[in-house]
Formats: C-alpha cells, sequence, structure tokens
C-alpha cells in the first residue's frame, strides 16, 4: 500500500503542475461562439501542451497506483492535487502563499489523513465481473450527461463551471476505475491483452472527454464553483465505484464518525482554499472578478497576500 501511495502522490504533483498550465491556457484563449473555437484556440497554446504532458505523467503514476492499491484508498489522494496547485503557483508564476492559505493546506492533508485512516477501505477483488459495467457505465455516464446539459443552459458563472466541471470529476473517476480494470488485464494477459481490452479504449475515451470538459468548466466562471466539484466530485465518485465495483470495505461503526468529522474538515480546506486570492492567482492570468459582464483586461500574475 506505500506503493501506491507514493505513486499516488507523484501523480497528485504532476496533475497539479498540469492544471495550473491548463487552466492559464484555457482562462487566456478568446472566447468563442464558433463551434469548437476554444478547442482551436487550446491547440495553438504552449502552456496547454505544458498541462497535457502534465496530465500524461499523471497518468502514468495514477495507473501505477492503481494497480498496487484499491480505487477507494488511492484515488482520493488526489486532493493533493488542490495544495500541491499552490506549489506549482508559486515556482512557476511566482504567487506567494497566504497565511489562510496555508491553514487550509494544514486542514486538507489531516482531514484526507483522518478520513482515509478511520474509513481504511481494504479488500476488493482485482477485477471486476464483466456484466456489472454495463449499469455501472448507464448510471455514470447517465448523471455525466445530465450534468453537462445543465452547465450547458446556463449561462457563464457559478452553475455552469460547477455541473460541468462535476460532469469531468465523474469522468475522471470512471477512467480510474477503468484504469485499474486495464492493468490487471496487462498483469495476467502481457501487453497484448492490455491493447486488446476494451477497458484501454474506455479509459483514454473517458479520460479523453473529461479532459475536454474540465477545459470548458475552467472558462466557464470562477475557480470556487468548478475546483471544490472536481476535486471533491472525483474523490466521492471513485470511493463509491471502489466499494460498488471491486468490493472494497470500509470500515463501519464508530470508525465512522471521525471519518466524517475527516471529511468535513476536508471540505472546509478545499472550499476555503478555493477561494483565496493565493489560488486564483496560480490558475488565473487575470482578477476572477468580472466587471460588468466583461472579460477584465489581461494582467499578469498577481501575487496575494495574506487575507
Amino acid at each position: 500500500m506505500i506503493v501506491a501511495v507514493v505513486f499516488a502522490v507523484l501523480a497528485a504533483c504532476s496533475n497539479a503542475v498540469g492544471t495550473v498550465l491548463q487552466r492559464r491556457a484555457a482562462v487566456a484563449a478568446p472566447d468563442s461562439t464558433a463551434r469548437f473555437g476554444l478547442v482551436r484556440q487550446l491547440l495553438r497554446s504552449p502552456l496547454w501542451f505544458g498541462g497535457i504532458l502534465g496530465v500524461v505523467f499523471a497518468a502514468l503514476f495514477q495507473a501505477l497506483a492503481l494497480n498496487a492499491g484499491s480505487l477507494a484508498a488511492v484515488q482520493p489522494l488526489f486532493i493533493l492535487e488542490l495544495p500541491l496547485a499552490l506549489v506549482a503557483g508559486n515556482a512557476l508564476f511566482r504567487v506567494r502563499v497566504s497565511r489562510k492559505a496555508w491553514f487550509c493546506v494544514l486542514c486538507i492533508f489531516v482531514g484526507l489523513a483522518v478520513s482515509l485512516f478511520s474509513a481504511a477501505p481494504s479488500g476488493g477483488r482485482s477485477q471486476v465481473p464483466g456484466l456489472w459495467w454495463v449499469p455501472a457505465l448507464a448510471v455514470v455516464g447517465g448523471a455525466g450527461v445530465l450534468l453537462v446539459l445543465a452547465g450547458l443552459r446556463r449561462p457563464r458563472g457559478l452553475a455552469r463551471a460547477a455541473c460541468l466541471a462535476a460532469a469531468a470529476a465523474i469522468g475522471n473517476a470512471l477512467t480510474a476505475a477503468l484504469v485499474k480494470s486495464a492493468m490487471n488485464v496487462m498483469s495476467e494477459q502481457g501487453a497484448t491483452g492490455f491493447f486488446l481490452a476494451w477497458q484501454t479504449y474506455g479509459f483514454a475515451a473517458a479520460g479523453s472527454l473529461s479532459i475536454l470538459l474540465l477545459g470548458y468548466a475552467m472558462q466557464a466562471g470562477p475557480l470556487i464553483a468548478s475546483q471544490p466539484a472536481l476535486t471533491l466530485g472525483d474523490a466521492t465518485v471513485s470511493f463509491c465505484l471502489g466499494v460498488v465495483l471491486y468490493a472494497e470495505s470500509p470500515r463501519h461503526g464508530l470508525w465512522m464518525l471521525p471519518a466524517l468529522l475527516g471529511v468535513a474538515l476536508l471540505c472546509y480546506g478545499v472550499f476555503a482554499l478555493s477561494r483565496t486570492p493565493c489560488l486564483a492567482g496560480c490558475v488565473n492570468p487575470e482578477p476572477e472578478e468580472p466587471r460588468h459582464g466583461a472579460r477584465p483586461a489581461s494582467a499578469g500574475p498577481h501575487p496575494a497576500t495574506a487575507d
């Protein structure tokens, strides 16, 4: 399990760098009413390709982590991507971190540690029975489609960004579940079995769609809407898929109390950190507040001080 944790943390680091670069590119892209206009703008951005590279390395580390550990325990560790984005923003764009932000980081680390230690999901199976994927894909995919449709019906702002980010989170969780299944196929049947398995192409499609949805979510509204939905949604859906599909069993009884307290502390840290100017400075080339419905004038990264 230690090996899985190490690889999961490395994946979170790579994803943090990728997320910072991707959001910088997405927010900086000019508005376009043309079909696939945002996609064309992002394909011309070096920052976006740098973010994709970070995502690729994160995917490799994630596959190794899922191969060594349980889905319900490994995937929630990706919440560390959020505080690690502060480190990436500080290193890449010289964004200073306030004391409030460091307190939020502490809440995230403590809340995640307490909740995972208390729940301690264990056991489970290495492979999901084939027929079990049918209702799982129907439920998860249906929820994602409903969120996308709900988001697209709303104007740019909190609701649109939250819905699209939540859909991206569901896609990330489904991708992780399929990656774990595909890695098991590779361990049993080798590279040939891996490339012949439907799960391999399933996680490639789900992951690509999630990246696209995340780009639209980032451009649709402020960080306080998209980041908690993405971070907490991914962890929650992944935990549920681990329990339902892979039969990973969390602790019950009195262990539920500290687990819930840890989740509450974790949620506070995620929402509070998402509101800090520090994190906004890491991922936005301009202030988040709209000015009479117009996009603000472009500005460089703004160092944030204590709130």
